[in-house]
């Protein structure tokens, strides 16, 4: 996992790298009518960052799930909502 944004040395450009690869790596992506988005940061990430936050998401849903009484992750429960009008 990463450490926790402006937690290390780095510059600020690595940083704000940092950040958006956190958020691309989560479960929230800004609701769209009738299309499927990505989140806005992945097109601010190179490919490493890219990979980076892929494998950060992969490891985090199956905790997400662990964690949950129904056994999904946030992204499952995001497209049910979705799915249900909610």
């Amino acid at each position: 996992m990463t450490q926790p944004p402006g937690s290390g040395s780095g510059s600020a450009e690595e940083r704000d790298e940092e950040v958006l690869v956190e958020q691309v790596a989560g479960a929230y992506r800004p609701r769209a009518r009738d299309e499927l988005r990505y989140h806005p940061a992945w097109h601010d990430l190179g490919h490493a960052a890219r990979v980076k936050a892929y494998e950060i998401a992969r490891a985090m849903r199956p905790i997400e799930a662990a964690l949950d009484g129904e056994g999904l992750s946030s992204t499952a429960r995001a497209v049910l909502a979705r799915i249900e009008g909610r």
